[in-house]
């Protein structure tokens, strides 16, 4: 029996590697709109030093809400990073953030009035009533500041959320957006834009076969691409689902 040749090192590691969140990697199909919107206000954060403007009045309050899958975590947690990646005041919160991790956001959000700032709130359907009322508070500062900006999600929308009435009525006081997640055929169709972006051709059968087989979110997917990519590189074949297999037999 022939041994299939062991699994590069760094091949390895790779397939178990999620990229970091990004608006670069968040497959927009669907939700084109939001995607246009938080890419600007990125854009705006580049330009901070530059312009005393304040922000547009559309990327001060963004909600987004829709079933799980959608991106809403994804979303969030790329606007945050791209905040600190800027160097300017970010902030990730949610159901199991502490009374002290609402209380050090509401200081900086106070204090820097004038500064960007960006506050990102997940999954604001399950906040306890502390964390309620603090959301609620900073809703209003980051409403009567000039260059701080509020995103936060849900599995409803506002108007359906068990929330405290003041803080929904907030909630929708802004954009709101319902996303929507990426049906078979538009992942199929992303993971084959995403192999022609990298100059590779997969036979016809990988693409289905991965989201029969592996799991089934874009960020896997594509993490699964990229060491789909390597690891033809290093054994100089084309990607086929037998490729596809012994790979992953390896890792296994």
């Amino acid at each position: 029996m022939t041994n299939l040749p062991s699994l590069p090192r760094q091949i390895a590691l790779d397939l178990g590697h999620t990229p970091k969140p990004s608006l670069d990697n968040f497959i927009s199909t669907g939700n084109e709109n939001l995607s246009t919107i938080l890419k600007s206000l990125q854009d705006s954060w580049l330009r901070a030093d530059s312009s005393t403007d304040p922000l547009r009045v559309d990327m001060r309050m963004i909600h987004a809400w829709g079933i799980s899958g959608s991106g809403r975590t994804h979303i969030l947690q790329a606007m945050y990073l791209k905040g600190v990646e800027l160097g300017i005041d970010a902030f990730m919160l949610n159901q199991d953030s502490s009374p002290d991790d609402w209380r050090k956001a509401g200081k900086a959000i106070e204090e820097n009035s004038t500064s960007p700032v960006i506050l990102c709130v997940d999954d604001i359907d399950h906040l306890d009533e502390f964390s309620q009322g603090a959301l609620f508070r900073l809703h209003n500062l980051i409403k009567e500041s000039s260059k701080q900006s509020l995103v936060t999600a849900s599995l409803l929308p506002p108007a359906n959320l068990e929330l405290r009435e003041d803080l929904r009525t907030r909630l929708a006081w802004g954009l709101v957006f319902q996303m929507h997640a990426l049906s078979d055929g538009e992942k199929l169709q992303a993971l084959q834009q995403a192999a022609l972006a990298r100059g590779l051709n997969l036979s016809t059968e990988v693409a289905p076969w991965l989201l029969r087989h592996f799991h089934r979110d874009m960020p896997s997917l594509m993490s699964l691409l990229e060491a789909l990519d390597a690891y033809s590189l290093e054994t100089k074949r084309a990607i086929t689902l037998p490729l596809v297999k012994e790979m992953l037999a390896q890792k296994n």
